[in-house]
């Protein structure tokens, strides 16, 4: 396991060595000049020219990309052109909502999925298999930014249940420690706030959620009929034993592979930042940072922010392999 584990984290380099040129040369390609941005419509040819050279923007291809690389090395992710800030310090705060948003998301997203896939496979023909498997289709065909729009008017207009935007109470602010706000009141003790963190959390985590428990559910149901279907399930059946802990215990287990590489996957493509539903919500996530960057020509915080989230996708598939032994002792590296 720890010679896998080690080689599969070598392998990652030629991975973002690659993920890194593609980037920096599609970047490249976007019509605009950043140094224009910068300093707006009316200013000089001199000026440009000048703020170009300062930039180092007006230097080849490789000679542009060497520098970056050799910053990357260093573990410097570059200045943002437009806010002058390291971008290591200024991207973690929406890497961090990003994150949050993600794992109350997955959370929600597993717990109903894969109980409604086990139900539905268990019942299956009955009417909360059908019901099931239509939510399930509903919620897979939904568009994400309909879903928002009507959580937010029935919630938060109408009922007034849930806050429609933002992470926390704009007039009583959340202390951020690790900008990981949840967890930050909880640091704090401060209960109140962690309740309001999670209010703030409920309408975008559903919108987000949606789709990847759709399909948990339609994969877990899919995988756990093919497991009940086998000789060792009958046998245990044949003994006796209580159907929760068939089911949870003997069928679960051996029908989680498939359902583990989906989550995922689920998980990454939701790392990558939902600019919809970051926009609808006010979430300041990562895909909301990198979004605004590529209208302001941001170069150097596109090219990080794309690495950042390349890195994370690359990291939770590793750990989903590294997983596959542990729950399945059968799988070898």
């Amino acid at each position: 396991m720890l010679a896998y584990t080690t080689r599969r984290l070598f392998m990652l380099i030629p991975v973002l060595l690659g993920m890194s040129i593609v980037t920096f040369s599609i970047i490249h390609l976007i019509p605009g000049n950043p140094a224009q941005v910068i300093l707006g419509e009316q200013a000089t040819p001199q000026a440009i020219a000048d703020l170009e050279e300062r930039l180092g923007i007006n230097e080849p291809y490789l000679v542009q990309y060497g520098y970056y690389m050799k910053d990357l090395v260093q573990g410097d992710l570059g200045t943002s052109l437009r806010t002058k800030k390291p971008i290591a310090e200024e991207i973690w705060p929406y890497l961090a909502a990003t994150i949050e948003l993600t794992v109350f998301a997955m959370i929600f997203a597993i717990i109903i999925g894969v109980n409604a896939g086990i139900i539905s496979a268990w019942k299956q023909n009955s009417w909360f298999d059908y019901l099931a498997m239509l939510i399930a289709l509903i919620g897979v065909s939904m568009p994400i930014f309909w879903l928002a729009l009507m959580e937010q008017w029935i919630f938060a207009q109408e009922l007034r249940w849930l806050p429609a935007t933002g992470r926390d109470n704009a007039r009583d602010p959340i202390q951020a420690i690790t900008h990981l706000y949840v967890l930050d009141t909880i640091i704090g003790g401060q209960w109140d706030k962690t309740w309001t963190a999670i209010k703030h959390l409920i309408l975008p985590g559903i919108a987000l959620g949606t789709i990847p428990m759709a399909i948990i559910a339609r994969m877990t149901r899919s995988s756990m009929l093919e497991v009940l279907r086998s000789d060792y399930i009958r046998t245990v059946n044949a003994k006796g034993s209580n159907t929760f802990f068939v089911i949870y215990k003997h069928a679960l287990k051996n029908a989680m592979i498939p359902v583990l590489t989906v989550v995922g996957l689920q998980t990454g493509t939701l790392l990558g930042g939902a600019i919809l539903t970051e926009t609808i919500f006010g979430w300041p996530g990562v895909g909301r940072y990198i979004y605004e960057a590529i209208g302001n020509r941001d170069y150097p915080v596109i090219q990080s922010g794309i690495l950042v989230v390349a890195t994370m996708f690359v990291m939770i598939n590793l750990i989903v392999d590294l997983l596959y032994s542990y729950i399945d002792p059968r799988i070898k590296y």
